[in-house]
């Protein structure tokens, strides 16, 4: 499941400046994410904000962030 949410994100050069978006629309994840940290729930991002969203956007927007901050730091000894 993990790997049909992570397609919803795209990176286009020509749409936001090639900042990970979803489904190539110009809705990128940064603004998703900063709804979410606003307090904002998923179904008031869709309802009131972002309508063309679904569901699984949201999610796909979460996973994405975490992949991309759960990674192994390594220090030279």
């Amino acid at each position: 499941m993990e790997k049909n949410l992570l397609e919803r994100i795209t990176s286009n050069p020509k749409v936001c400046g090639g900042k990970p978006c979803i489904r190539g629309m110009r809705i990128r994840v940064a603004d998703i994410l900063e709804l979410l940290a606003a307090g904002l729930t998923l179904h008031q991002i869709i309802a009131e904000e972002l309508p063309d969203l679904e569901e699984a956007d949201i999610s796909a927007c979460l996973l994405y962030a975490a992949s991309k901050v759960n990674h192994p730091v390594l220090a030279a000894a």
